[in-house]
């Protein structure tokens, strides 16, 4: 079994989400394996990972207004809001997602669906830098 790592380093430009499929299949290709799984991890607590519809960004769209609606900002009970109004929701919406996925490789291909993407989900207001680790384990 052979392991392959690379980090990825993410601009984003405030809340949304951004793909990051491509980066991860030209990884793929760096690594030299054929067969196998990926780990994605996102090493951050105020953005998570989130596999979802590629083909129309309403569905995107749709899930962030579901989130906001769910974690509101403007409830006066949250006490961790040293960084402001998204401190603490951020950090519900990653609790509430996920950290990192695993993707299985085959023949040199990720193995996901038609319509599916992987995603960085930012869920701050601010432009922030990003790293994600994938670790590649396979033949």
């Amino acid at each position: 079994m052979a392991n392959y790592t690379q980090t990825l380093s993410i601009t984003t430009h405030g809340r949304g989400t951004y793909e990051i499929t491509g980066q991860i299949k030209s990884a793929l290709t760096d690594s030299g394996l054929k067969a196998g799984t990926v780990t994605v991890f996102c090493q951050h607590t105020s953005c998570s990972l989130v596999i979802m519809e590629n083909a129309d960004p309403t569905a995107r769209a749709d899930l962030h207004y579901f989130m906001d609606k769910l974690v509101p900002e403007d409830d006066p009970n949250y006490r961790h809001t040293m960084e402001g109004p998204d401190d603490m929701t951020s950090h519900i919406k990653m609790a509430l997602t996920r950290t990192s996925e695993v993707i299985p490789f085959v023949a040199r291909r990720v193995c996901l669906g038609t319509w599916q993407g992987v995603y960085l989900w930012e869920h701050r207001d601010a432009p922030h830098t990003r790293r994600i680790v994938l670790s590649f384990n396979g033949e």
